[in-house]
């Protein structure tokens, strides 16, 4: 009986000593879905900083639209998160004059859409006003909300902005991909003293990505105007931002199973565009493809072909730039037909193979 308790005792010590060392691991990666990454980022600014506050339609007592201000409204109050009229000229330029007067507004539009009703404030107001004062009035603010093709909300509610903001100097403009993207770089668009157009992607809120322990700090922010490599590869570079991402990983996968490795860049901001990244990628591949959700002209695409051509990394192209965009039509509303008006995994795949001329 003796040795049955001293047994158990044994075996019970082995067990507590075993959860002890289990609770000195490091502690797993969490799952963060996009939308409740950007809700963190804007808590936690909005607790920071009380000049910042949050405007919008449907922000405050509904969530807001997409349930991105979720529960914000009962934590901050009226003054904080705003509920504004169907009106975004009206509302757009409360908040410019806001951030001119010193605050650091967060102007949410329903859809990167209906910006085109404020369009007059982003660009004239927002975008200028620091080199038409000679740097004397800065306007720290962001305008953010889903940008780009949804699904089945045809041609007025499905266009990607990023080559419209980007294209306008005094904008910085980002386009988040995943949750560790939208958490910190919407912090560090926040808190930057320039107008920052925030692109995100309604099909992407729901996603749920790991985020590590360190990009969960109140601390952490990302650079605007860095990329990142989220594969390394040797034969052919992807570049892409946003939803396209997803595609271009998923596409490169693919490939590597025929023994073509894709190296693929995610721009993470637009305006300004880390060119250095896409050149250093381009002289170890020889190869570049780029890939948005966009129209092909003037876009995103083209710029990147234009200034690797420009630039060193040309001398070390193999083939052509191809690039991989949305249809140059307004978004059709049958699905069919909005499936073949965007890319798909499928292009990206035939695009690399034709650049490698397999």
């Amino acid at each position: 009986m003796a040795a049955s308790v001293r047994c158990f005792l044994r075996c019970a010590q082995k067990t507590v000593s075993g959860l002890r060392g289990f609770h000195r691991s490091v502690p797993a990666a969490v799952q963060v879905t996009v939308r409740d990454a950007l809700n963190q980022a804007m808590d936690e600014e909005l607790e920071r900083d009380e000049r910042v506050f949050l405007m919008g339609e449907e922000v405050a007592q509904y969530d807001g639209a997409y349930k991105v201000s979720r529960g914000l409204w009962k934590k901050y109050g009226d003054n904080r998160i705003i509920d504004t009229p169907i009106s975004e000229m009206g509302f757009t330029g409360i908040a410019v004059g806001s951030a001119m007067a010193g605050l650091r507004p967060i102007c949410e539009f329903m859809t990167f859409n209906f910006s085109m009703q404020a369009i007059d404030q982003v660009i004239n107001s927002a975008a200028k006003t620091y080199y038409m004062s000679a740097g004397l009035q800065s306007v720290p603010i962001v305008f953010r909300g889903p940008n780009g093709a949804s699904a089945g909300v045809a041609a007025q509610h499905s266009q990607c902005f990023a080559a419209w903001y980007a294209h306008c100097p005094g904008l910085k403009v980002v386009s988040p991909w995943n949750s560790e993207d939208a958490r910190g770089l919407l912090k560090s668009a926040i808190r930057d003293d320039n107008p920052v157009v925030f692109l995100e992607n309604e099909l992407m809120y729901g996603v749920a990505f790991e985020m590590s322990e360190e990009s969960q700090s109140k601390d952490f922010t990302i650079p605007i105007g860095k990329a990142k490599v989220e594969r390394q590869g040797t034969h052919v570079t992807l570049v892409s931002h946003s939803r396209y991402v997803s595609h271009c990983l998923d596409a490169a996968a693919v490939l590597a199973k025929e023994g073509i490795e894709c190296e693929v860049i995610n721009m993470r901001t637009i305006r300004p565009m880390d060119v250095d990244s896409i050149e250093t990628s381009v002289m170890k591949t020889n190869h570049l493809v780029t890939v948005e959700g966009g129209w092909p002209q003037f876009g995103v695409g083209a710029e990147i072909c234009a200034r690797i051509m420009e630039g060193p990394a040309f001398n070390y192209l193999d083939a052509p730039v191809t690039r991989v965009t949305g249809v140059d039509i307004p978004m059709p509303y049958a699905k069919i037909l909005e499936d073949n008006s965007l890319p798909q995994i499928k292009d990206i795949i035939v695009s690399v193979k034709k650049t490698l001329n397999i």
